[in-house]
């Protein structure tokens, strides 16, 4: 029990800073409806081929989308003296890592419940699907959890902005290609067993990423 407290601790204080500041989750709504159109207006798609690219332009904006609020999330504990009390606390680090991690899920989720009406009006695709929102649910998870690891890396460098996403995207590059093909098949019509094996890639994706940040993150933060 206290193990989860820590974790609902954690996030609640990034929600309750978020609320006061309004700066993360504004940039990436911003972020998403700029490049929410631009792409709807410059691939000028209509029909089947607005409804072939929106998985890809989805996804695209959500993980970029994503980048920046992770980025602006693990620089805002620094510059706020937050990361040192984290570790003086008497927790464990991984109740911290996944109590960051859901404050940044929830940030990332947010956007995406704002983007997803507009894509499937813009792009013509049947988005608002339960099959579709358990692709984005095992999506995003996996992005979280490994945009947050590599955060906690990248904001003691010098080049934070630039680093985060040159680390983080070609470690995402397995679990973005998955939910790409898996949203593009059932948008087509196809059944949740037919894109079964994308799925799957999805969940051990999510394991494995969050087996290995629990256990590396601790050093994270020493280093």
């Amino acid at each position: 029990m206290r193990f989860l407290q820590v974790i609902l601790t954690v996030a609640w204080k990034d929600a309750a800073a978020e609320v006061h500041t309004r700066e993360i989750l504004s940039a990436m709504l911003v972020f998403s409806l700029l490049a929410l159109f631009v792409f709807s207006f410059a691939l000028d798609l209509r029909g089947e081929m607005a409804r072939a690219a929106a998985p890809g332009v989805l996804w695209a904006t959500a993980a970029f989308a994503g980048t920046l609020g992770l980025s602006r999330s693990m620089a805002r504990e620094q510059q706020t003296g937050c990361i040192e009390g984290l570790l003086l606390a008497p927790v464990d680090r991984s109740a911290i890592f996944l109590g960051k991690m859901m404050g940044n899920l929830l940030f990332i989720v947010l956007v995406e419940v704002v983007l997803m009406p507009l894509f499937a009006g813009l792009f013509d695709a049947p988005l608002l699907r339960p099959g579709v929102f358990l692709v984005m649910a095992l999506g995003t998870v996996g992005y979280a959890a490994v945009g947050t690891l590599l955060a906690a890396i990248a904001v003691n460098t010098r080049a934070r902005e630039v680093m985060l996403p040159v680390l983080l995207l070609p470690l995402a590059f397995p679990a973005l290609i998955a939910a790409v093909q898996a949203t593009s098949g059932l948008i087509e019509g196809g059944t949740l067993a037919e894109v079964g094996s994308w799925i799957r890639l999805l969940v051990v994706y999510d394991l494995v990423i969050l087996a290995v940040s629990v256990l590396t993150f601790d050093y994270v933060l020493e280093e």
